[in-house]
């Protein structure tokens, strides 16, 4: 799959320069992948949360795992708007180019700019109750993964409590998990058809030089959110006992699907069955992965962070350390209520924005250009944290198996964890065959 995927983003990119009118009608295919995708997600979501839910037994334990995602979900987005505010501060990107916004550079984000007011309108409390919907139709409907989260979750729990009476519900949910599971794989499949088309649209529209301009802020941002997966989540890794390597090749085809689609929503089933394989247990991963979707937004963080100043900087705005503190605490709180909005990243911007008016909403355009090419690292590195997640909660509970972990290559304190399947089963039958890692005979 994974050389299938390179494969077609080559081809798309090849069309997309040779034929950019003949690459313009190659949107459907992409169109389509999603469409599936999106269809399939919701059930099965929905499926993994309430079986890890009535699997963990006790609510207190599904309880405490979801505090302790919460805690590391706030620590982390936190820390990646700190880590951007600081390199955005020290790299100066916007220093080079002086923006005067007009009356067409108003209208063009007007949109985004309402939708932004939308998030303020209600505050907290219009974030708590867009979590219910108002049937669970709806939300399976609108696709939307937060009411989706919040019905599984109350399903769950009221399922796990009226104890035998629920079995013929446990038994038709689990096989509807097995058979949207099923479904997911066969839609997977045709992951290198929607990237053929997402890279010939994008780059037939886009071209290889139109984003030079602002070349310097796309390039900056794709180093701090390498330096942020390196730095912060592989040491998370390191910590949790898995090698960071060898982890980002055992999902190197859903990073490369999310690179050239820049949407990680397509391999959300992918990211919870190969984390289960891995030796994470099921109930973390069904509880932490859907969460980390709406909550662990660690990229979209750094692209706060770094837009602000960036735009500070370009249109000569001074910000003072207290409008630093109020726009960091704005986009922490916008960041979590914005899922589902179009153009999710300009509007929580927008939102961010409104909190410190000195700096002009209009400057957002510069921003639009290239707003594709910054989708890139955000949805890698927003599907990266989400990938981590689960790990660092698995390792906080207890909850990680160490022997499925050596199988897949993975693990850090295994003798006979390596990336190289044949090297590892080979290791693997030698540990067996002489009773353990201590024993003189065995060659490992």
């Amino acid at each position: 799959m994974f050389m299938q995927v390179v494969i077609a983003s080559v081809l798309g990119l090849g069309l997309g320069l040779i034929d950019p009118a003949l690459a313009m009608q190659t949107r459907w295919t992409t169109d389509i992948f999603l469409r599936l995708i999106v269809m399939a997600v919701g059930p099965l979501l929905f499926c993994i949360v309430v079986m890890g839910i009535v699997g963990a037994g006790s609510l207190r334990t599904v309880g405490r795992m979801g505090i302790k995602a919460l805690v590391y979900f706030e620590v982390m987005t936190t820390f990646a708007l700190v880590m951007a505010v600081g390199i955005g501060m020290l790299a100066q990107p916007g220093r080079a180019i002086v923006f005067t916004p007009t009356v067409e550079d108003a209208q063009m984000v007007a949109s985004y700019a309402q939708n932004a007011h939308l998030l303020h309108e209600g505050g907290i409390t219009a974030f708590i109750l867009s979590l219910i919907p108002h049937s669970p139709t709806d939300a399976f409907a609108q696709a939307n993964v937060l009411q989706i989260l919040f019905f599984a979750i109350l399903f769950g729990c009221c399922l796990s409590l009226i104890g035998e009476a629920g079995a013929p519900l446990v038994r038709l949910v689990d096989a509807l998990a097995v058979l949207f599971a099923r479904m997911m794989r066969l839609i997977i499949a045709l992951a290198p058809l929607g990237v053929f088309g997402a890279m010939a649209t994008t780059t037939a529209h886009y071209g290889m030089n139109a984003i030079m301009h602002l070349a310097a802020f796309v390039g900056l941002y794709f180093v701090v959110i390498a330096l942020f997966i390196i730095i912060a989540l592989g040491g998370c890794l390191r910590l949790s006992g898995v090698n960071p390597w060898c982890f980002l090749r055992y999902f190197r085809e859903e990073l490369a699907i999310t690179f050239t689609t820049t949407t990680s929503d397509a391999v959300l089933p992918s990211v919870m069955e190969k984390l289960r394989r891995m030796g994470v247990d099921p109930q973390v991963v069904g509880l932490v992965v859907p969460a980390g979707y709406s909550f662990n937004l660690d990229a979209l963080s750094i692209y706060l962070g770094l837009a602000v100043v960036f735009l500070a900087q370009a249109t000569g705005t001074h910000l003072s350390t207290w409008q630093m503190v109020i726009m960091l605490t704005t986009a922490l709180f916008t960041s979590k209520g914005a899922h589902g909005v179009p153009g999710i990243a300009i509007v929580v911007l927008a939102a961010t924005l409104a909190a410190i008016p000195s700096i002009p909403v209009a400057s957002l355009v510069m921003l639009l250009a290239v707003d594709w090419f910054i989708g890139i690292a955000r949805a890698v590195g927003n599907l990266a944290g989400n990938c981590v997640a689960p790990i660092v909660i698995g390792a906080w509970e207890g909850r990680l198996d160490r022997e499925k972990m050596a199988r897949t290559g993975t693990g850090l304190s295994h003798r006979y964890s390596l990336c190289r399947k044949d090297r590892y089963e080979r290791n693997f039958s030698c540990q067996r065959r002489y009773s353990g890692n201590q024993n003189p005979k065995c060659p490992a």
